[in-house]
């Protein structure tokens, strides 16, 4: 009997969690050049005290307490205000855990990396690989570059272990590639001066947390119902006042388009409202940045995501592929295909995501399915140099597709049209649907794709479906007309996803059971040689009454 190929567990479906927070933005027009002078001298001095925060944060490590906080907060407020303190320590304190996050996810990568070089020197030259594992070194001159890769990433791994172990993180102010612009200035097109400029504004500091109960939900940058914008200056700075009690008002006013009246609901009712404003540098222009935390939304259960149907959404690195599919995972219509181009600058990639993902969520919300059904992607381990190290192109196609990026999007976008996402595993998805449904699917007026059938996969997925068909049943004159099975196994049928066994013998009722062992066994009536006792003989004729 053929053995069934292991397949791994297949994790199940949930609908994923909403969005916990909303950031609108909005210019800040018409604004002097006071305005602009006052504006970069508080974001210097608040960005000094945050960088000499940042630093005794780092040098505190794992020793960090609720005392120590409280002299850093002490000092600050001294050279700016308890607010303007509290807001530079939350951020300080949030930068650090997302620095620990960071060194955490390098030291996976790195196990990873250590554990795919061991596997491929201990296998002898020239071992292919297969599916699931990586083949050993084609000739000698690799396996000593792989030795030698493989010491490198030990002695990496070995100092990320120490330093996460005493805390030690690696924090700049700014960004670490503006940092690194700095001595490629002709490879970034920039000048020293133009340069230096991005610099600066990078590490300004001009945000504020929010505080329920206060006027307008911000004492420190508070934005009226009609869009006035003042500011509570530091106290080094209190001087350039142009207000009562220490305060600036800007020239400018500011009118949310998006969101503007959940916005104006919550300041009026003093509701907490976080604000930061930035300088785009390249453009010359100010932004106001407001952001709130919105209640935890309890999701609606994956039954009733189910009840309308489903759309299946394939990602890949320059398109959607999309399908709808009804409640019982048949596919209807034709599929759709929503494309994007990830090449061009950070802005450029991350507009062309919202378009396409707007254009699924427009036509789902036609097809009237109440989900969307998506692969849970995470390529942090497929796409190493160590496991594809040969194949570049393959690995630039998975690095390339906005796994991450989408998940935000997706999630925070279906939340506003009223759709909810059902996250699948990924599993055999592009494979069983290439096998099972793109052929059957295909006719001279509709052209499915691997991708295509995908989208078909994963919505089958999301709803609870097998993925798989099974035999087609065998005509009725081969076999009982009723009696024989469905195409397709129950939803609560173990092992539906795995392989079907092989049975032995004919698939029709008419014959018996033991038909295949009875002709294996029984003797023919025809001439042919048999063998016994390791001789070939011939059987005699079977001659008939008149021959005889």
């Amino acid at each position: 009997m053929r053995r069934s190929k292991q397949l791994r567990p297949i994790g199940v479906p949930f609908v994923a969690l909403g969005p916990s927070g909303v950031a609108i933005r909005d210019r800040l027009k018409h604004l002097t050049p006071e305005d602009e002078e006052v504006l970069r001298e508080v974001g210097a001095h608040l960005g000094s005290l945050a960088s000499q925060d940042l630093k005794a944060r780092c040098a505190d490590g794992l020793d960090h307490s609720s005392d120590t906080w409280a002299a850093r907060k002490w000092g600050l407020t001294a050279a700016s205000s308890s607010r303007w303190a509290g807001s530079i320590t939350k951020a300080t304190h949030d930068q650090w855990a997302l620095s620990r996050r960071c060194r955490l996810a390098h030291i996976q990568g790195l196990e990873a990396g250590v554990r795919t070089l061991r596997h491929r020197l201990s296998l002898p030259i020239g071992e292919k690989g297969t599916k699931r594992a990586p083949g050993g070194c084609r000739t000698k001159h690799e396996w000593f570059q792989k030795s030698r890769r493989l010491a490198v990433l030990e002695h990496r791994l070995a100092v990320a272990r120490a330093e996460r172990e005493t805390g030690v993180v690696h924090v700049v102010r700014g960004g670490r590639r503006l940092l690194g612009n700095r001595h490629n200035l002709d490879a970034a097109q920039l000048t020293e001066a133009e340069w230096r400029g991005r610099w600066e504004a990078s590490r300004w500091f001009l945000q504020a947390d929010g505080e329920s109960g206060k006027r307008h939900g911000n004492e420190t940058i508070r934005v009226s119902p009609e869009g006035e914008v003042s500011i509570k200056l530091p106290a080094p700075l209190a001087h350039l006042a142009n207000a009562r009690h220490g305060r600036y008002v800007l020239n400018s006013r500011v009118a949310f388009r998006h969101r503007g009246a959940q916005w104006r609901d919550r300041v009026e009712a003093g509701r907490a409202v976080a604000y930061r404003i930035h300088l785009d540098v390249r453009r010359g222009r100010w932004y106001l940045t407001a952001s709130w935390t919105r209640p935890v939304v309890r999701t609606v259960p994956l039954e009733t995501a189910r009840a309308a149907g489903m759309v299946g959404v394939d990602t890949n690195a320059d398109h959607f592929a999309a399908y709808h599919l009804d409640a019982h995972g048949n596919p209807i219509g034709d599929p759709r295909r929503f494309f994007y181009d990830l090449s061009g600058s950070a802005d450029h990639r991350d507009a062309q995501v919202r378009h396409a993902i707007t254009q699924v969520l427009h036509w789902a919300g036609r097809c009237g399915v109440a989900a969307i059904g998506i692969e849970d992607l995470d390529f942090t381990a497929e796409k190493t140099r160590e496991q594809h190290g040969r194949n570049k192109r393959f690995r630039q196609l998975i690095s390339g597709i906005p796994t991450g990026k989408l998940k935000a999007r997706l999630v925070s976008m279906a939340a506003e049209h009223g759709l909810s996402i059902v996250a699948v595993d990924p599993a055999y998805t592009s494979m069983w649907g290439d096998e099972h449904w793109r052929k059957p699917l295909t006719s001279n007026n509709r052209k499915m794709s691997r991708h295509d059938a995908a989208g078909i996969a994963i919505g089958r997925r999301a709803l609870g479906h097998p993925i798989r068909q099974r035999t087609t049943p065998p005509p009725a004159h081969r076999s009982n007309e009723q009696g024989h099975r469905t195409a397709q196994a129950g939803p609560g049928t173990r092992g539906r996803e795995g392989t079907r066994p092989r049975i032995p013998g004919p698939r029709t009722r008419s014959v018996p059971p033991d038909a295949e062992s009875t002709r294996a066994t029984r003797t023919p009536k025809t001439v042919r040689d048999v063998r016994s006792d390791q001789e070939w003989v011939q059987d005699s004729l079977l001659l008939t009454d008149e021959e005889r």
